[in-house]
């Protein structure tokens, strides 16, 4: 949504502040602000998990890891019928 306010110059300072010291946008430190001081007592807002490497080897595809899986997962079920699979 898109609007238009009017803020008292000390809290156009806060924000500024804000800004500068977490180098995010004026936006985005004004929605934390409002969603924090508006957001009902009691709900928690999700807390997000930093990021970390997944310790891949150099070279490896990880979105080729879920076909791995499943062409494992495929080799047991045949193996499990008695039917022979697939061998790469």
């Amino acid at each position: 949504m898109r609007t238009t306010v009017t803020l008292d110059s000390d809290v156009e300072n806060f924000i500024k502040e804000e800004v500068h010291r977490t180098r995010k946008s004026f936006k985005s430190v004004l929605n934390e602000a409002l969603r924090s001081a508006l957001c009902p007592r009691g709900t928690k807002l999700p807390e997000l998990l930093p990021p970390r490497p997944l310790g891949l080897t150099t070279g490896m595809d990880p979105f080729g890891l879920s076909g791995i899986a499943d062409e494992m997962e495929a080799e047991t079920f045949l193996a499990i019928e008695g039917r022979p699979g697939k061998r790469s």
